[in-house]
C-alpha cells in the first residue's frame, strides 16, 4: 500500500509534436471557453490528477457516480466531473464531434470527442451528491444558477496545462511530487488539505499527524476555487511561505494544488484521498466537518461533524490512502502549549480563537495574540484585511421601480463625500444602463446580465479602497447572490431592501410605466406581469412610506457605522 508514490501514473497529454499539430488544426474546430471551474477540472485531468478519468464523465458515468460513487464499470468516484455548456452550443453538437477546450483568452487547452450529450436532473444531483437541494450551499448555487443546461461527455487529449503566472516554483503535477518522494526517499507521506491561512495549531495538528503516521508531511493547500468569501489564494500562500520555514525543512514540503472545490463534506473527503493518491501521498488528514459549506437554509450544518471522518474510514482500502484523524488543537494556558483537546483534564485554562473571532479582530483591527497565530502570518492577514475603517465597500440597494432606491443612493452618496476618505461611486439602474448596457433588453438574461455587470464594477470599486452604492431594481434572488459573493471577496456588501409597497409605487408613477404595465404594453415588467423576489436577508430594510429622505438615508449611515465600515 506505500508504495504507491513509486510509480508515475497516466497523463492525457500528447507529445510535444502532435500538440503543436493538434493546435495547427484545431483552427478548424468548434471550441468552447471554459468556466474558471471547468479549466481547474482540465488541468487535473490532463495531468492525472484525476487519474483514472479519461475525460469528462459520459451519461452513464455520471449517473452512476451520482448515484452510487462509482464509474460504470464499479470503480470507486464520488464527484461528477462534467462539461456543462449552454443550450445554444450544445444544439450545435453532435455525438463523435471534436471541439476544442480554450481557456478564457482563448488558448487552446486540449480537444474533446464529445460522445454523450444530455441534459441533467440537477435537482437529483444536489440530492445526491451535495446531499439536499438547497441553494445555500454553494455548489447547488451555482449547479442552478451559473453551470450550463447541457453536460457533453467524452474522452480528452492534452495539449498543453493552464498557464499559471504566480507560485510557479510551488505548482507540483501529481508525476513531479511522486518524482520528489522517490528523489527524497520519502516513503509515507502525509498530505494536509487546507483552504485557510495556517496558525499555531494548525502547525501542532500537523506535527502530531506526521510523527503518528511515521511519514513525511505535505502541506497541499487548495488554490483554485474554494467557498465564496475564502481568504484569496494569494494572500494565503504568502502565509504558508512565512509558516513554512517553521518545519524542518528535511521532513515537510509544500506543493499548491489546482482544484476547485465543491464543499461536499463526506464525498469530498473521499475524492480529495483520490486526489492524494494520484499525488503520490499515503497518509491524509481528515478533519472535523471536511470541506463543509457552513449552514443550510434552516439555520444547521449541512453534514455532522464526523460525517467526512467515517465515510473516509469506509472507503479507505478503496482509495489507497490511510486517514489520519483531525484532532481539534486547543492552547493550555497553564502548559504555554497546544494539546487535543479531548486529553485535557479539567481544571486548566483553555484558549482558543474562533474563525469568527479571529475575523472580528481583523476586522476592528484588535490585537491577535501570538500564542494563537504567527505574526508574520498576522502581518499578511492585516496587508489584505486592514480594519474596516479602512476597507472599500458596496451599498446595494434593490426594490421596485419607483420605490426610492435612486433617490436614496444619491442623499447617501452626498452624506458619505462630505465625510471624505474614500472614493465614492454611484451606480444607478438608469445610468448604468446608458452607459454599460445600452445594447441590452428587458428580458430576464439581459436583466440579469445587467446586474452582474453592476456587480463586477461594484466588486473592482470595493477591492480598490472604494465605495459603490449601486441602485438598481435586481428582482431576482440569485443573481443578488452572485453580486454579493463578486464584492465579499473584497470587503463589505450591505444590501439595502427599500421596501416601498406596490401600491405607493404606482401611486409616485411619474413616467406611467406601472400604467403601460398594467395595459400590456410593457411587457416582462417587475411587479406587474414578473415577479419581484423579497431579500430575506438583507442588512438593513427601508420603508419609505411616510419618511423623507434625508431620514432614511441616515438610516443606512447608521447601519454603515455599525458594521464599522465608517466613523460617523
Amino acid at each position: 500500500m506505500f508504495l504507491s508514490n513509486l510509480t508515475p501514473i497516466p497523463e492525457l497529454y500528447v507529445s510535444y509534436d502532435s500538440a503543436q499539430k493538434l493546435k495547427h488544426e484545431a483552427g478548424n474546430l468548434t471550441s468552447w471557453d471554459l468556466s474558471p471551474r471547468q479549466v481547474c477540472d482540465l488541468e487535473l485531468l490532463m495531468n492525472g490528477g484525476f487519474n483514472p478519468l479519461k475525460g469528462f464523465l459520459t451519461e452513464a458515468d455520471y449517473n452512476s457516480v451520482v448515484d452510487n460513487m462509482r464509474l460504470a464499470d464499479g470503480t470507486l468516484w464520488p464527484m461528477p466531473i462534467t462539461l456543462d455548456v449552454s443550450e445554444a452550443f450544445a444544439d450545435g453538437i453532435e455525438p463523435g464531434q471534436d471541439i476544442a477546450l480554450r481557456d478564457q483568452e482563448g488558448v487552446i487547452l486540449a480537444t474533446m470527442t464529445v460522445t454523450d450529450r444530455w441534459q441533467p436532473d440537477k435537482s437529483r444531483e444536489a440530492a445526491q451528491v451535495f446531499g439536499a437541494d438547497d441553494s445555500a450551499h454553494p455548489a447547488v448555487n451555482y449547479l442552478h444558477s451559473q453551470a450550463g443546461k447541457v453536460y457533453l461527455g467524452g474522452p480528452i487529449t492534452g495539449i498543453q496545462q493552464p498557464v499559471h503566472y504566480d507560485f510557479k516554483a510551488r505548482r507540483d503535477t501529481p508525476n513531479e511530487l511522486r518524482a520528489m518522494f522517490r528523489k527524497l526517499g520519502w516513503r509515507r507521506v502525509v498530505a494536509f488539505q487546507t483552504r485557510n491561512p495556517l496558525h499555531r495549531a494548525h502547525q501542532e495538528l500537523t506535527f502530531r499527524a506526521a510523527k503518528e503516521a511515521q511519514a513525511n508531511l505535505l502541506i497541499h493547500p487548495v488554490v483554485g476555487m474554494t467557498k465564496p468569501g475564502d481568504v484569496d489564494h494569494f494572500t494565503r500562500v504568502r502565509c504558508y511561505e512565512a509558516v513554512i520555514d517553521k518545519y524542518p525543512g528535511s521532513t515537510t514540503s509544500m506543493s499548491l494544488l489546482n482544484l476547485a472545490m465543491r464543499m461536499a463534506g463526506p464525498r469530498e473527503a473521499v475524492w480529495h484521498g483520490l486526489i492524494r493518491a494520484n499525488h503520490g501521498c499515503t497518509h491524509f488528514i481528515v478533519g472535523r466537518d471536511h470541506a463543509g459549506p457552513g449552514k443550510n437554509s434552516a439555520g444547521e450544518d449541512f453534514y455532522g461533524p464526523y460525517d467526512a471522518q467515517e465515510m473516509f474510514r469506509r472507503y479507505q482500502d478503496e482509495i489507497g490512502v490511510e486517514m489520519v484523524d483531525f484532532k481539534h488543537m486547543v492552547y493550555v494556558q497553564e502548559r504555554a502549549q497546544y494539546e487535543p483537546a479531548d486529553e485535557i483534564e479539567e481544571g486548566v485554562t483553555v484558549l482558543n480563537i474562533s474563525g469568527t473571532e479571529l475575523r472580528r479582530r481583523l476586522r476592528e483591527g484588535l490585537e491577535i495574540p501570538e500564542w494563537f497565530s504567527f505574526p508574520e502570518v498576522v502581518t499578511e492577514l492585516r496587508r489584505t484585511s486592514p480594519a474596516r475603517a479602512k476597507q472599500g465597500f458596496t451599498v446595494f440597494f434593490t426594490g421596485l421601480s419607483g420605490s426610492g432606491k435612486s433617490t436614496i443612493a444619491n442623499a447617501l452618496m452626498v452624506k458619505l463625500m462630505e465625510m471624505g476618505g474614500r472614493p465614492v461611486t454611484l451606480l444607478d439602474g438608469d445610468v448604468v444602463r446608458k452607459h454599460l448596457s445600452a445594447e441590452l433588453g428587458f428580458s430576464k438574461e439581459h436583466r440579469d446580465l445587467n446586474i452582474k455587470r453592476i456587480g463586477y464594477v461594484a466588486s473592482e470599486i470595493t477591492k480598490n479602497g472604494g465605495i459603490a452604492i449601486c441602485a438598481p431594481i435586481a428582482p431576482y434572488t440569485a443573481t443578488r447572490r452572485s453580486v454579493r459573493e463578486m464584492v465579499e471577496s473584497y470587503g463589505a456588501f450591505v444590501e439595502v431592501h427599500v421596501a416601498t409597497s406596490l401600491e405607493e409605487c404606482e401611486r409616485r408613477d411619474r413616467k406611467g410605466l406601472y400604467k403601460l404595465a398594467r395595459e400590456g404594453k410593457i411587457k416582462e415588467f417587475t411587479g406587474i406581469s414578473d415577479p419581484y423576489e423579497e431579500p430575506t436577508q438583507a442588512e438593513l430594510v427601508v420603508d419609505t412610506e411616510g419618511a423623507d429622505v434625508d431620514n432614511c438615508a441616515h438610516q443606512v449611515v447608521l447601519k454603515l457605522e455599525q458594521l464599522g465600515l465608517i466613523a460617523y
